[in-house]
């Protein structure tokens, strides 16, 4: 049994205290979070204490941690666990800042420690499949893939500043995804992005709509479209196009009743956020991670693939600030 070390008792960390309490190998072992309210509501709920930093990190009977705390804590947290030995979990990003993230990276080289950058999608049952029927050659050799992602609804105005921005915070699971499913590094990346749901994320100096272009050394090209509203539901799709036919990974439904009548077919819209959606990917995520803590597998999604995700939305901004494609 492994003692997890929670940091966060937020949104994100409660996904992610279901998944440790409900796993056989697992026991949610403390909580660490200055809201205290939050962190003894989880502590009470799963018989978890309640650590200091100082204490989950010196603790021995601390096994591993999952950071999902503020952004802005992610690198220390991760240096922190990794000089003191803990195997790591860490949400996205691991830091707005690239020259952060590197210097984070060289702490964790020094160490034997194994860390998971939690791009949550690459766990998805349908992109997973995708990418192996891909893999098994049914559609020969890649030519485009098609990713769309929009949210249900804007976040607040206030948000843009603090999570970065929409290519640091949203568009970056894309851009991981798109170098997970092609198995290639993009060569060159365009841009375009404006504000068109709500004028307050432009007045904050964000953007809420957007394309991104990406080129790859086989000749195959990604197409990201994102948008912080879509008026049906959480539009999570995506399609890739080959020499021998096509794969698609659609949304994930309410439910799959269709009703047909006179005027045609209603279905249900699809799942209404992120939670619903990728519940399936947090658990087999989860389940990775526990086989990281074993010793039986290495991350599929590590820290250079952490910081290469980063780049490419740090490339996204420049070129969508200069009208310009940026070359990789």
């Amino acid at each position: 049994m492994f003692n997890i070390a929670l940091f966060g008792a937020g949104r994100i960390g409660k996904v992610h205290a279901v998944n440790i309490h409900n796993h056989p190998d697992t026991k949610l072992y403390s909580i660490v979070d200055p809201y205290v309210e939050g962190a003894n509501q989880l502590a009470l709920q799963y018989n978890a204490k309640i650590q200091t930093i100082e204490e989950a990190m010196l603790d021995p009977d601390v096994h591993g941690v999952c950071i999902g705390s503020a952004t802005d804590t992610h690198a220390n947290f991760i240096e922190l666990a990794a000089q003191n030995g803990k195997t790591i979990l860490c949400e996205k990003p691991i830091d707005l800042e690239l020259s952060r993230v590197r210097d984070c990276l060289a702490v964790l080289a020094k160490t034997p420690v194994s860390m998971l950058v939690g791009f949550n999608r690459r766990f998805d049952p349908q992109f997973k499949k995708l990418k192996s029927q891909f893999g098994a050659g049914v559609i020969g050799k890649a030519e485009s893939l098609l990713i769309t992602s929009r949210d249900p609804s804007p976040p607040p105005a206030n948000y843009a500043k603090a999570s970065g921005g929409m290519f640091r915070d949203m568009s970056i699971h894309d851009l991981d995804m798109a170098r997970y499913i092609l198995g290639e590094d993009p060569i060159a990346i365009t841009a375009h992005g404006s504000c068109m749901v709500d004028k307050a994320i432009g007045e904050a100096g964000d953007i809420d709509t957007a394309v991104i272009v990406m080129n790859f050394p086989s000749g195959a090209i990604a197409t990201i479209s994102n948008s912080r509203r879509s008026g049906y539901g959480y539009d999570q799709r995506m399609e890739l196009h080959g020499e021998k036919g096509l794969l698609q990974a659609g949304n994930m439904k309410e439910d799959l009743v269709q009703h047909w009548g006179e005027s045609g077919c209603v279905s249900a819209k699809p799942q209404y956020f992120f939670l619903e959606r990728y519940e399936q990917a947090y658990i087999a995520e989860w389940a990775h991670f526990v086989d990281v803590l074993a010793g039986k597998a290495t991350p599929i999604c590590d820290g250079n693939d952490g910081e290469r995700a980063l780049v490419l939305a740090e490339a996204a901004l420049e070129s969508m600030q200069t009208g310009k494609t940026v070359l990789l």
